[in-house]
């Protein structure tokens, strides 16, 4: 029973990295869609870049969530303290990239917001 519960962990955690990857490329695509139509059809140099960047921004942070969810579905069953200590490390790590990165789209969005009010 353990083994088929593993095993169906196992196939979720390989599925929520694969959703992960297809965050990560729309997320580029889309980036660059924004960048190459405002920069080059409106001419809107700097609107281009930050729509960009928040596009993407806001795409790789659902990304290291599902990356996150899948590690932790790894490590679930019946893990080893050497498991728990790479999932802690690994969490830890996405966390403050997540945590970082968040912060910066909020501070984009607020001076995207205060330069179109100007």
């Amino acid at each position: 029973m353990q083994d088929i519960v593993k095993l169906i962990a196992n196939y979720i955690a390989i599925s929520a990295e694969a959703i992960a990857v297809i965050f990560i490329i729309s997320g580029i695509l889309g980036a660059l869609v924004i960048y190459i139509r405002k920069t080059f059809l409106f001419r809107q140099d700097y609107k281009a870049m930050t729509e960009s960047r928040t596009h993407l921004g806001h795409t790789l942070s659902v990304a290291l969530e599902f990356l996150i969810a899948a590690d932790i579905l790894k490590t679930a069953i019946a893990p080893t303290w050497e498991d728990i200590g790479q999932l802690a490390a690994i969490v830890g790590i996405r966390t403050v990239l997540n945590y970082f990165l968040s912060k910066e789209l909020k501070e984009m969005e607020a001076t995207s917001k205060i330069t179109v009010s100007q």
